[in-house]
Protein backbone atom coordinates (compact mmCIF):
# COMPACT_ATOMS: atom_id res chain seq x y z
CA UNK A 1 0.00 0.00 0.00
CA UNK A 2 1.40 3.25 -0.61
CA UNK A 3 -0.29 6.14 1.76
CA UNK A 4 0.33 9.59 2.92
CA UNK A 5 3.30 8.67 4.68
CA UNK A 6 5.08 8.66 1.54
CA UNK A 7 4.33 12.64 0.25
CA UNK A 8 6.82 15.68 1.10
CA UNK A 9 6.29 18.61 2.80
CA UNK A 10 8.20 21.83 2.13
CA UNK A 11 12.03 20.92 2.98
CA UNK A 12 11.58 17.42 2.47
CA UNK A 13 10.19 15.63 5.64
CA UNK A 14 7.26 13.21 5.57
CA UNK A 15 4.25 14.17 6.18
CA UNK A 16 3.47 10.97 8.40
CA UNK A 17 -0.25 11.35 7.58
CA UNK A 18 -2.98 9.93 7.92
CA UNK A 19 -1.62 7.69 11.08
CA UNK A 20 -3.33 4.25 10.78
CA UNK A 21 -5.62 2.89 13.05
CA UNK A 22 -7.35 -0.32 11.79
CA UNK A 23 -10.48 -0.80 12.91
CA UNK A 24 -11.89 -4.52 13.30
CA UNK A 25 -14.19 -6.46 10.92
CA UNK A 26 -13.74 -3.91 7.81
CA UNK A 27 -12.21 -5.16 4.67
CA UNK A 28 -8.67 -5.48 4.29
CA UNK A 29 -8.70 -4.42 0.97
CA UNK A 30 -11.05 -1.96 -1.02
CA UNK A 31 -11.31 -1.79 -4.77
CA UNK A 32 -11.93 1.65 -6.10
CA UNK A 33 -14.07 2.05 -9.22
CA UNK A 34 -12.93 5.25 -10.61
CA UNK A 35 -15.52 7.25 -12.85
CA UNK A 36 -14.24 10.75 -13.03
CA UNK A 37 -13.34 10.28 -16.68
CA UNK A 38 -17.50 9.22 -17.39
CA UNK A 39 -19.46 10.01 -14.81
CA UNK A 40 -16.93 13.90 -13.88
CA UNK A 41 -16.70 14.80 -17.45
CA UNK A 42 -20.04 14.12 -18.82
CA UNK A 43 -21.39 17.08 -16.44
CA UNK A 44 -18.84 19.92 -17.49
CA UNK A 45 -20.13 22.43 -19.65
CA UNK A 46 -17.41 22.39 -21.43
CA UNK A 47 -16.16 20.00 -24.07
CA UNK A 48 -12.94 18.74 -22.56
CA UNK A 49 -10.62 17.69 -25.64
CA UNK A 50 -10.33 13.80 -26.53
CA UNK A 51 -6.23 14.21 -25.83
CA UNK A 52 -7.12 15.80 -22.44
CA UNK A 53 -9.39 12.38 -21.70
CA UNK A 54 -7.09 10.20 -22.73
CA UNK A 55 -4.10 11.52 -20.77
CA UNK A 56 -6.33 12.05 -17.85
CA UNK A 57 -6.55 7.94 -17.66
CA UNK A 58 -3.45 7.74 -17.96
CA UNK A 59 -2.44 9.29 -15.06
CA UNK A 60 -5.05 8.24 -13.05
CA UNK A 61 -4.10 4.31 -14.25
CA UNK A 62 -0.25 5.45 -13.22
CA UNK A 63 -1.63 6.60 -10.00
CA UNK A 64 -2.10 2.81 -9.32
CA UNK A 65 -6.27 2.86 -9.85
CA UNK A 66 -7.02 -0.67 -11.17
CA UNK A 67 -10.81 0.31 -12.89
CA UNK A 68 -11.31 3.26 -14.48
CA UNK A 69 -14.19 4.06 -16.74
CA UNK A 70 -13.70 5.41 -19.60
CA UNK A 71 -16.62 6.64 -21.38
CA UNK A 72 -20.35 6.15 -22.30
CA UNK A 73 -21.85 4.64 -25.50
CA UNK A 74 -24.78 6.89 -24.77
CA UNK A 75 -26.42 9.28 -28.35
CA UNK A 76 -24.52 12.32 -28.36
CA UNK A 77 -27.62 13.96 -28.53
CA UNK A 78 -28.39 13.66 -24.93
CA UNK A 79 -24.54 13.55 -23.39
CA UNK A 80 -22.45 15.77 -25.90
CA UNK A 81 -19.33 15.96 -23.33
CA UNK A 82 -18.75 12.20 -24.11
CA UNK A 83 -19.65 12.27 -28.11
CA UNK A 84 -16.07 11.01 -28.92
CA UNK A 85 -16.08 7.56 -27.36
CA UNK A 86 -15.05 6.23 -30.52
CA UNK A 87 -12.09 8.17 -31.19
CA UNK A 88 -10.88 8.01 -27.07
CA UNK A 89 -11.06 4.05 -26.69
CA UNK A 90 -8.54 3.32 -29.02
CA UNK A 91 -6.32 5.91 -27.87
CA UNK A 92 -6.20 4.20 -24.69
CA UNK A 93 -4.85 0.67 -26.06
CA UNK A 94 -1.69 -0.28 -24.29
CA UNK A 95 -2.99 0.18 -20.76
CA UNK A 96 -1.77 -3.13 -19.02
CA UNK A 97 -3.36 -4.43 -15.77
CA UNK A 98 -6.65 -1.76 -15.98
CA UNK A 99 -10.08 -1.83 -16.51
CA UNK A 100 -11.65 0.15 -18.63
CA UNK A 101 -15.51 -0.46 -18.67
CA UNK A 102 -17.91 1.83 -20.38
CA UNK A 103 -21.06 2.89 -19.91
CA UNK A 104 -24.18 1.25 -22.46
CA UNK A 105 -28.08 2.37 -22.81
CA UNK A 106 -28.60 0.22 -25.16
CA UNK A 107 -28.29 -2.76 -27.45
CA UNK A 108 -26.82 -0.04 -30.04
CA UNK A 109 -24.20 0.88 -27.26
CA UNK A 110 -23.32 -2.37 -26.29
CA UNK A 111 -22.77 -2.68 -30.47
CA UNK A 112 -20.54 0.20 -29.97
CA UNK A 113 -18.57 -0.88 -27.03
CA UNK A 114 -18.14 -4.55 -28.41
CA UNK A 115 -16.77 -2.90 -31.97
CA UNK A 116 -14.06 -1.34 -30.52
CA UNK A 117 -12.68 -4.59 -28.21
CA UNK A 118 -14.55 -3.26 -24.52
CA UNK A 119 -14.69 -6.37 -22.09
CA UNK A 120 -17.03 -4.50 -19.70
CA UNK A 121 -19.77 -2.84 -19.72
CA UNK A 122 -22.37 -1.25 -17.53
CA UNK A 123 -26.24 -0.26 -17.49
CA UNK A 124 -27.82 2.07 -15.67
CA UNK A 125 -31.43 1.35 -13.89
CA UNK A 126 -33.56 3.34 -12.02
CA UNK A 127 -35.17 2.66 -8.74
CA UNK A 128 -37.81 5.24 -9.03
CA UNK A 129 -40.46 6.09 -11.83
CA UNK A 130 -39.71 9.62 -12.12
CA UNK A 131 -35.77 9.28 -12.86
CA UNK A 132 -36.28 6.57 -14.99
CA UNK A 133 -38.81 8.62 -17.27
CA UNK A 134 -36.47 11.31 -17.13
CA UNK A 135 -32.81 9.77 -17.63
CA UNK A 136 -34.31 7.08 -19.87
CA UNK A 137 -38.09 7.53 -20.99
CA UNK A 138 -39.32 4.81 -19.95
CA UNK A 139 -40.74 2.91 -16.74
CA UNK A 140 -39.09 1.14 -14.44
CA UNK A 141 -39.65 -2.32 -15.50
CA UNK A 142 -39.42 -0.68 -19.12
CA UNK A 143 -36.09 -0.19 -18.81
CA UNK A 144 -35.57 -3.81 -17.43
CA UNK A 145 -36.79 -5.01 -20.20
CA UNK A 146 -34.47 -3.33 -22.28
CA UNK A 147 -31.19 -4.06 -20.64
CA UNK A 148 -32.31 -7.87 -20.39
CA UNK A 149 -31.39 -8.60 -24.08
CA UNK A 150 -28.33 -6.07 -23.89
CA UNK A 151 -27.23 -7.69 -20.84
CA UNK A 152 -27.90 -11.39 -22.06
CA UNK A 153 -25.82 -10.41 -25.41
CA UNK A 154 -22.75 -9.29 -23.15
CA UNK A 155 -22.60 -11.97 -20.91
CA UNK A 156 -22.71 -14.60 -24.37
CA UNK A 157 -19.58 -12.53 -25.60
CA UNK A 158 -17.72 -12.87 -22.38
CA UNK A 159 -18.05 -9.42 -21.10
CA UNK A 160 -18.46 -8.42 -17.29
CA UNK A 161 -21.22 -6.35 -16.70
CA UNK A 162 -22.38 -3.96 -13.73
CA UNK A 163 -25.92 -2.50 -13.81
CA UNK A 164 -26.35 0.41 -11.97
CA UNK A 165 -29.28 1.59 -9.95
CA UNK A 166 -29.74 5.26 -9.36
CA UNK A 167 -32.19 7.25 -6.69
CA UNK A 168 -31.45 3.99 -4.07
CA UNK A 169 -31.91 6.75 -0.83
CA UNK A 170 -33.81 9.72 -2.08
CA UNK A 171 -35.58 10.83 -5.51
CA UNK A 172 -36.15 14.83 -6.59
CA UNK A 173 -39.35 14.42 -7.48
CA UNK A 174 -41.07 11.28 -5.11
CA UNK A 175 -38.74 11.91 -2.18
CA UNK A 176 -37.81 9.25 0.20
CA UNK A 177 -37.43 5.70 -1.64
CA UNK A 178 -38.83 2.87 0.11
CA UNK A 179 -35.54 0.01 0.98
CA UNK A 180 -38.10 -2.17 -0.95
CA UNK A 181 -38.59 -0.92 -3.78
CA UNK A 182 -34.48 -1.55 -4.55
CA UNK A 183 -34.48 -4.44 -3.24
CA UNK A 184 -36.77 -5.08 -6.30
CA UNK A 185 -34.59 -3.44 -8.96
CA UNK A 186 -31.36 -4.79 -7.67
CA UNK A 187 -33.05 -8.78 -7.68
CA UNK A 188 -34.13 -8.05 -11.21
CA UNK A 189 -30.47 -6.88 -12.46
CA UNK A 190 -29.15 -9.56 -10.71
CA UNK A 191 -31.44 -12.23 -11.91
CA UNK A 192 -30.47 -10.80 -15.90
CA UNK A 193 -27.02 -11.90 -14.39
CA UNK A 194 -25.42 -8.48 -13.97
CA UNK A 195 -22.00 -9.51 -12.12
CA UNK A 196 -21.72 -6.27 -9.90
CA UNK A 197 -24.82 -4.12 -8.59
CA UNK A 198 -23.90 -0.35 -8.03
CA UNK A 199 -25.78 1.07 -5.57
CA UNK A 200 -26.34 5.08 -5.81
CA UNK A 201 -27.21 8.18 -3.79
CA UNK A 202 -27.48 10.03 -6.42
CA UNK A 203 -28.89 13.56 -4.89
CA UNK A 204 -26.74 12.93 -1.82
CA UNK A 205 -29.11 12.62 0.61
CA UNK A 206 -28.14 8.94 2.30
CA UNK A 207 -27.46 8.67 5.83
CA UNK A 208 -25.36 5.85 7.36
CA UNK A 209 -27.90 4.54 8.82
CA UNK A 210 -30.43 4.15 5.74
CA UNK A 211 -27.22 2.61 4.34
CA UNK A 212 -26.89 -0.14 6.90
CA UNK A 213 -30.84 -0.67 6.57
CA UNK A 214 -30.59 -1.55 3.04
CA UNK A 215 -27.54 -3.91 2.92
CA UNK A 216 -29.36 -5.40 5.64
CA UNK A 217 -32.43 -5.91 3.61
CA UNK A 218 -30.50 -6.90 0.28
CA UNK A 219 -28.68 -9.87 2.24
CA UNK A 220 -31.90 -10.91 3.66
CA UNK A 221 -33.29 -10.79 0.02
CA UNK A 222 -29.88 -13.20 -0.83
CA UNK A 223 -27.73 -9.98 -1.68
CA UNK A 224 -25.17 -9.88 0.40
CA UNK A 225 -22.14 -7.66 -0.67
CA UNK A 226 -20.12 -10.34 -1.47
CA UNK A 227 -22.34 -11.80 -3.90
CA UNK A 228 -24.13 -15.37 -2.63
CA UNK A 229 -21.26 -17.91 -2.14
CA UNK A 230 -19.22 -14.90 -3.71
CA UNK A 231 -20.80 -16.65 -6.74
CA UNK A 232 -23.53 -13.98 -7.41
CA UNK A 233 -23.37 -9.82 -7.83
CA UNK A 234 -21.23 -8.10 -5.76
CA UNK A 235 -22.24 -4.87 -4.09
CA UNK A 236 -20.43 -1.62 -5.05
CA UNK A 237 -21.34 1.86 -3.37
CA UNK A 238 -21.82 4.82 -4.98
CA UNK A 239 -22.38 8.40 -3.09
CA UNK A 240 -22.84 12.30 -3.78
CA UNK A 241 -21.33 14.56 -1.27
CA UNK A 242 -24.49 17.17 -0.96
CA UNK A 243 -25.07 16.89 2.58
CA UNK A 244 -21.61 16.07 3.32
CA UNK A 245 -22.19 12.07 4.07
CA UNK A 246 -20.47 10.48 1.33
CA UNK A 247 -17.31 8.87 3.86
CA UNK A 248 -19.69 8.41 6.56
CA UNK A 249 -21.91 6.40 3.99
CA UNK A 250 -18.85 4.58 2.61
CA UNK A 251 -18.00 3.69 6.21
CA UNK A 252 -21.12 2.22 6.80
CA UNK A 253 -21.27 0.23 3.37
CA UNK A 254 -17.54 -1.18 4.55
CA UNK A 255 -19.17 -1.95 7.83
CA UNK A 256 -21.86 -4.29 5.97
CA UNK A 257 -19.05 -6.06 3.87
CA UNK A 258 -18.92 -3.83 0.99
CA UNK A 259 -15.42 -3.73 -0.96
CA UNK A 260 -15.88 -2.15 -3.80
CA UNK A 261 -16.65 1.94 -4.13
CA UNK A 262 -16.86 4.20 -6.36
CA UNK A 263 -15.19 7.58 -6.16
CA UNK A 264 -13.99 10.31 -8.65
CA UNK A 265 -10.87 11.64 -8.68
CA UNK A 266 -11.01 15.41 -7.50
CA UNK A 267 -14.72 15.48 -7.31
CA UNK A 268 -15.99 15.68 -10.61
CA UNK A 269 -19.42 15.03 -11.09
CA UNK A 270 -22.84 14.96 -10.61
CA UNK A 271 -26.17 14.06 -12.51
CA UNK A 272 -27.23 15.48 -15.31
CA UNK A 273 -30.78 14.78 -15.12
CA UNK A 274 -31.25 15.07 -11.23
CA UNK A 275 -30.19 19.17 -10.73
CA UNK A 276 -29.98 18.84 -7.35
CA UNK A 277 -27.27 16.68 -7.19
CA UNK A 278 -23.18 17.49 -6.26
CA UNK A 279 -20.18 15.97 -6.90
CA UNK A 280 -19.14 12.63 -6.70
CA UNK A 281 -17.28 11.49 -3.22
CA UNK A 282 -13.54 12.26 -3.88
CA UNK A 283 -11.58 9.90 -4.43
CA UNK A 284 -8.31 11.71 -2.77
CA UNK A 285 -10.93 11.74 0.19
CA UNK A 286 -11.97 8.00 0.28
CA UNK A 287 -7.97 7.02 -0.25
CA UNK A 288 -7.00 9.19 2.87
CA UNK A 289 -9.89 7.26 4.94
CA UNK A 290 -8.93 4.10 3.91
CA UNK A 291 -5.78 4.57 4.27
CA UNK A 292 -6.04 5.87 8.02
CA UNK A 293 -7.92 2.86 8.50
CA UNK A 294 -5.00 0.65 7.23
CA UNK A 295 -6.84 -0.70 4.43
CA UNK A 296 -4.81 -1.29 1.10
CA UNK A 297 -6.01 0.41 -2.27
CA UNK A 298 -3.12 0.22 -4.04
CA UNK A 299 -3.30 4.10 -4.65
CA UNK A 300 -0.62 6.34 -4.54
CA UNK A 301 -2.50 9.58 -3.26
CA UNK A 302 0.40 12.11 -3.89
CA UNK A 303 0.55 11.10 -7.97
CA UNK A 304 -3.66 10.99 -7.44
CA UNK A 305 -3.68 14.43 -6.09
CA UNK A 306 -1.64 15.50 -8.75
CA UNK A 307 -3.48 14.32 -11.51
CA UNK A 308 -6.82 15.80 -9.87
CA UNK A 309 -4.78 19.30 -9.85
CA UNK A 310 -4.12 18.82 -13.60
CA UNK A 311 -7.49 18.08 -14.45
CA UNK A 312 -8.37 20.83 -12.87
CA UNK A 313 -6.01 23.34 -14.16
CA UNK A 314 -7.26 22.40 -17.65
CA UNK A 315 -10.92 22.87 -16.55
CA UNK A 316 -10.13 26.35 -15.29
CA UNK A 317 -11.33 25.89 -11.74
CA UNK A 318 -10.12 24.42 -8.19
CA UNK A 319 -10.37 21.11 -7.57
CA UNK A 320 -13.75 20.50 -4.59
CA UNK A 321 -11.61 17.99 -2.87
CA UNK A 322 -10.59 18.77 0.53
CA UNK A 323 -7.96 16.34 0.17
CA UNK A 324 -6.85 17.55 -3.08
CA UNK A 325 -6.05 21.57 -1.77
CA UNK A 326 -4.89 20.54 1.74
CA UNK A 327 -2.03 18.74 -0.13
CA UNK A 328 -1.60 20.98 -2.60
CA UNK A 329 -0.41 23.40 -0.13
CA UNK A 330 1.69 20.56 1.52
CA UNK A 331 2.94 18.10 -0.78
CA UNK A 332 5.58 18.10 -3.32
CA UNK A 333 5.27 14.89 -5.94
CA UNK A 334 8.38 13.94 -7.97
CA UNK A 335 5.67 12.29 -10.19
CA UNK A 336 6.25 13.26 -13.55
CA UNK A 337 2.66 13.46 -13.76
CA UNK A 338 3.03 17.10 -12.41
CA UNK A 339 3.94 18.51 -15.49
Amino acid sequence: MTDAANCTVSGGSPAQLPRVFPVEGLPARVRIHEVGPRDGLQNESAIVPVEVKAEFIRRLAAAGLTTVEATSFVHPKWVPQLADAEELYPRLDGLSGVRLPVLVPNARGLERALALGAREVAVFASATESFAHANLNRTVDGALEMFEPVVARAKREGLRVRGYLSMCFGDPWEGPVPVDQVVRVCRALAGMGCDELSLGDTIGVATAGHVHALLAALRTAGLPAAGPSAAGPTLAVHFHDTYGQALSNTLAALQNGVATVDASAGGLGGCPYAKSATGNLATEDLVWMLNGLGIETGVDLAALSATSHWMAERLGRPSPSRTVRALAGTASPTSSQEQ
